[in-house]
């Protein structure tokens, strides 16, 4: 499994261990509205709310349950969004998760970063499967699946329970068979 923390790059994109440094944009990002509208978090008041989420994607990294980048413009430091595994099971699945400031939106950086963090997991994870659930509303995000390739499983009534209230999610999926059949043409 992974030892150390690994950074992937697009070519406009640098996918990277979220650290200390960014918790000023984790609090840009997650302090939003617009952002965390179709998400279940709380929108952050107070930028040291921030270190929480910062602590929860380095945990998921240190138990090997889930690995989450940040995604920086080439060559910046500043991050502008996060993608990632929530978690993932060698041989068999995984959950993907991505958010980006809404500055930069509808410019296809989370196609870009998505693709790269797909094939990472089905080449390097060993993942069979990638799930994406996507909260009933959020056209943006089930367009943005369907483009990759992710097949409309359906949807999953009272799927997520958060806030004190259940929410029907559309299950979005790709098979690694799926991936290879893309790549090669086969």
């Amino acid at each position: 499994m992974l030892e150390s923390f690994p950074t992937l790059h697009t070519e406009r994109l640098d996918l990277v261990e979220i650290e200390q440094a960014h918790a000023v944009d984790i609090f840009k990002l997650f302090g939003d509205p617009k952002v965390t509208r179709f998400y279940n978090i709380v929108t952050l008041k107070e930028e040291t709310e921030a270190q929480k989420i910062i602590d929860w994607f380095r945990d998921r990294f240190a138990d090997k349950a889930g690995i989450r980048w940040g995604i920086a413009l080439k060559d910046q430091k500043a991050i502008i969004g996060t993608i990632g595994f929530n978690n993932f099971t060698k041989g068999h699945r995984a959950n993907i998760g991505f958010d980006l400031q809404a500055a930069f939106w509808n410019k296809g950086y989370v196609t870009e970063a998505l693709n790269a963090v797909v094939e990472f997991g089905f080449r390097e994870l060993d993942i069979n499967r990638i799930e994406g659930e996507v909260m009933q509303g959020n056209t943006a995000s089930e367009q943005l699946l369907a483009r990759a390739g992710f097949t409309n499983e359906g949807v999953l009534r009272d799927w997520m329970h958060w806030n004190g209230r259940h929410y029907d999610m559309t299950m979005f999926s790709l098979l690694r068979s799926e991936f290879r059949h893309r790549e090669t043409g086969l």
